[in-house]
């Protein structure tokens, strides 16, 4: 691979930046586990599926009416 090349560079700015880090893995850590709660553990919990719920398998023409009569 050219050494030279952008790719090549960005790479290995990232590469040699994480293979070096010691508190920026803990860091990268704690911010892994964060998402980890917001996206599965929350959503399961606190934002159920409200298009399933309504819709009852028709989930276009559900959105259309809604649409059209939300309309102002």
């Amino acid at each position: 691979m050219n050494k030279q090349g952008f790719l090549y560079r960005a790479f290995d700015l990232y590469y040699q930046g994480f293979r070096n880090m010691t508190l920026g893995r803990t860091l990268w850590a704690v911010i892994l586990i964060k998402l980890f709660i917001m996206f599965a553990i929350l959503k399961v919990f606190f934002f159920p599926n409200f298009l399933k719920e309504h819709a009852q398998g028709d989930e276009p023409a559900y959105v259309a009416t809604e649409f059209v009569e939300r309309a102002p």
